[in-house]
């Protein structure tokens, strides 16, 4: 069994991951499945019996991936450049690419996973992608490599829904030294969603 030493990487801080081809040509599918499985964990009404077995088949599963638990530096879990997210299954799904203009614009589209109640993406979903796109945002436009978030400030105009292609556009505010202000909007065509600004700041060469 191998044994996952979380230590902090040497060189501090937010590392950029280094790309990767580990988990072969089906390791997107892989992590495309367990989203599926996800969605039905957080959909399905079935008979007690199925739940038992898929259980069962899911401990099965389990048991087979433990002895080949990495640490983040060594897993391919957000090191796979050639897929969404990079292969990270806690990302909400997007794409995402930078205009002529010098913003960061996408689409991103919210699962059933993600359902809050009554059709709504839960808020802390929301977070977690403005989050992801702002970083994002601050990393590309000013080419810094190692920051960590100071705060992030969401604010909701308008129900957000599941399972619907939804868009975002962000961009850099100011730069202030090594802090770096962004801000985003989500839009459902011409409907403002959510939008959110947040400060991320460059990190010292070691600062965890």
């Amino acid at each position: 069994m191998v044994v996952v030493d979380h230590q902090q990487h040497p060189g501090g801080g937010f590392n950029p991951p280094e790309p990767t081809k580990k988990g072969g040509p089906d390791y997107g599918r892989f992590v495309d499945a367990v989203r599926k499985l996800q969605d039905h964990a957080r959909a399905v009404d079935a008979p007690d019996a199925v739940i038992t077995e898929a259980a069962n088949r899911l401990e099965e599963l389990s048991a087979l991936l433990a002895p080949f638990d990495a640490d983040e530096w060594q897993s391919p879990s957000g090191r796979r450049m050639d897929l969404p997210v990079r292969g990270n299954i806690l990302t909400v799904p997007m794409d995402a690419q930078k205009t002529a203009d010098g913003r960061i614009e996408g689409q991103a589209r919210f699962a059933r996973f993600h359902l809050g109640r009554n059709g709504a993406v839960h808020g802390g979903a929301l977070g977690l992608m403005f989050d992801s796109i702002l970083g994002l945002t601050a990393s590309v436009l000013t080419g810094s490599r190692r920051q960590r978030t100071a705060y992030l400030k969401v604010t909701y105009r308008s129900i957000v829904p599941i399972e619907k292609e939804l868009q975002f556009s962000c961009g850099i505010d100011s730069v202030e030294g090594r802090k770096i202000f962004v801000s985003g909007q989500l839009t459902d065509g011409d409907t403002l969603l959510t939008e959110a600004d947040a400060l991320f700041v460059r990190l010292k060469p070691g600062q965890p």
